[in-house]
């Protein structure tokens, strides 16, 4: 699926796509911004949704930059060892980061503590993607959709489970806010990451789980794990049986996931300018909307760095609030 994109051209630039091989680069850039190869720091471990998204943008920035953009994997402690080794790089755009919304909303919305501050150490830029969210359940679960799941949990109080990526993740507090407004019990699973929790799912030993749907679109299609609602602005076009939250009734269930390009605080306003518009080129370009549809992930709207750090601010007090509610705190 893709949004519209907004037609602005660069300051100072012509640019024409002529197809991703011929991404044109920015000229007349500020302070001979890039001056050498930019490193990309994915602050979880490769495979993932949000590593996806860094490997999937990286080579099509290098082309509009003129310089290579270097994925570097910094995992650990939930993203927030990469995302601190960014906070303090030194702010001249040559360290950026693929923010998520695990280090830059659940992890400030849940932690106590953490080494860095989700809106104050970052420059936002933009989103690279968005994602749909996907309620899923293991197909030997007797319910075809969303209503019979209904039907079923409630006729089943306490005999269901459902898997997490850990405690205070976005499944977590996703699924915890499902079952408020159902008025329903399921058991929480916590795992130590996502992978432990979807095999598990498949292997049927849990029975449900919230996900993002770029890590699970070919296991849906094939039969071994079956969506029964989408957190998605539309029907999502590869699933157009399973309807949205919002049709369901359930809005504050209907979030996007997202990964998005960040910098250190204090980096230059038009090295950041520069960054946004070397995205929007990015974005516009038609096989970049192929891609990003194949691994089920969707074009942003255009969000500006301003707009961006607002959505990180707002999503922080939104989660925080069901964390709050279901004293759900990470030391």
């Amino acid at each position: 699926m893709t949004t519209s994109m907004g037609r602005r051209s660069f300051v100072g630039a012509a640019c024409r796509l002529t197809g991703a091989i011929a991404l044109p680069a920015l000229g007349q850039a500020p302070a001979r911004y890039p001056s050498r190869p930019i490193t990309l720091v994915v602050p979880f471990a490769p495979g993932g949704s949000v590593d996806q998204a860094g490997r999937a943008v990286a080579d099509r920035l290098s082309k509009v930059l003129g310089q290579p953009v270097l994925v570097e994997n910094k995992a650990g402690a939930g993203g927030a060892i990469g995302s601190a080794y960014v906070a303090k790089a030194p702010p001249d755009g040559h360290t950026l980061i693929v923010a998520s919304q695990s280090t830059h909303v659940v992890n400030p919305a849940v932690s106590a503590s953490l080494p860095y501050d989700a809106v104050n150490d970052f420059a936002p830029i933009t989103l690279i993607d968005r994602l749909a969210n996907v309620l899923l359940v293991n197909p030997a679960l007797p319910v075809k959709n969303f209503a019979e799941f209904l039907k079923y949990v409630k006729a089943n109080p306490g005999k269901l489970n459902y898997a997490s990526s850990g405690k205070g993740s976005v499944a977590h507090l996703s699924m915890e806010l499902l079952k408020a407004k159902l008025g329903v019990f399921i058991t929480h699973i916590p795992y130590r990451g996502a992978g432990p929790a979807l095999n598990d799912l498949l292997g049927g030993q849990v029975h449900m789980t919230w996900n993002n749907l770029s890590s699970n679109l070919s296991m849906i299609e094939d039969g071994r794990l079956r969506a029964l609602a989408a957190a998605s602005p539309i029907r999502v076009p590869q699933l157009p049986g399973v309807p949205t939250f919002e049709e369901l009734k359930l809005p504050d269930l209907n979030l996007t996931s997202w990964s998005g390009l960040a910098a250190p605080a204090r980096t230059p306003e038009p090295i950041v300018a520069q960054l946004y518009e070397a995205m929007r080129t990015v974005l516009r370009d038609p096989q970049t909307q192929e891609a990003w549809r194949k691994r089920g992930a969707m074009v942003p709207e255009n969000v500006k760095p301003a707009e961006y750090r607002q959505e990180i601010q707002q999503r922080i007090q939104f989660y925080r609030g069901i964390a709050k509610a279901h004293n759900i705190v990470l030391e």
